[in-house]
């Protein structure tokens, strides 16, 4: 008989985990060992109950996000090779622009998909995952093949954060202020970001990261 997936549900609607939980429940192969509502939750869960796929929603209220707690979870000693090995993390979410895509996948996802996916399809994408296969919705893997056919400019997190900071209309100063670095540094971040934008003025680095969906 075939072990099943031990899954770890994270999002911070307690009324989506219930659904999925009693979606989940319908399937044979999937057991939901724990629940979390915050990516803080998520990673003492996970160490805890020792989940083979993680769920993780991307927007998790107003501590640590979906993002970093992917990154966190794969990086956490408690899962080292005497723990048994890291688990997987699959995204749930309903976001789906290039930033949110990159952001998630540079932090070790194996899988994105809609929350409009159709039920046998998040079933065959967490056994997937647990078997280390990439699982992507079929618009993200549309996303993904125009992106390598015509690729974007690749920012750093850190560009990316200020580019939103940049799109809420703060200045070098509030920026600098809102992400804890000097003006400096926000200086040499913007003209970083010229470069690989090809613009040479704030609401242009703003415009075009909204046309090439950069931006969350």
């Amino acid at each position: 008989m075939t072990t099943p997936v031990r899954l770890l549900l994270c999002d911070d609607h307690a009324v989506v985990r219930a659904g999925l939980r009693a979606l989940l429940s319908s399937t044979d192969g999937i057991e939901v060992v724990g629940e979390a509502g915050s990516g803080e939750e998520a990673l003492a869960t996970a160490a805890r109950v020792r989940p083979d796929v993680v769920l993780m929603d991307l927007q998790l209220g107003d501590g640590m996000d979906g993002v970093a707690a992917t990154r966190r979870l794969l990086a956490d000693e408690a899962y080292g090779p005497a723990a048994g090995g890291l688990p997987r993390v699959l995204v749930l979410t309903m976001f789906d622009t290039d930033a949110d895509i990159t952001r998630a996948v540079e932090a070790g996802a194996t899988g994105y998909l809609l929350k409009a996916e159709q039920p046998d399809e998040l079933f065959a994408a967490i056994r997937g995952a647990a078997a280390g296969r990439t699982a992507l919705s079929a618009p993200i893997a549309d996303r993904v093949l125009a992106q390598l056919r015509s690729p974007r400019p690749t920012l750093s997190e850190r560009e990316l954060d200020i580019l939103q900071q940049l799109a809420r209309g703060l200045g070098n100063r509030d920026i600098a202020r809102a992400l804890f670095i000097s003006e400096a540094t926000v200086k040499t971040h913007l003209g970083r970001i010229y470069g690989k934008l090809g613009v040479d003025t704030r609401s242009g680095a703003v415009a075009l990261a909204k046309e090439q969906r950069l931006l969350p």
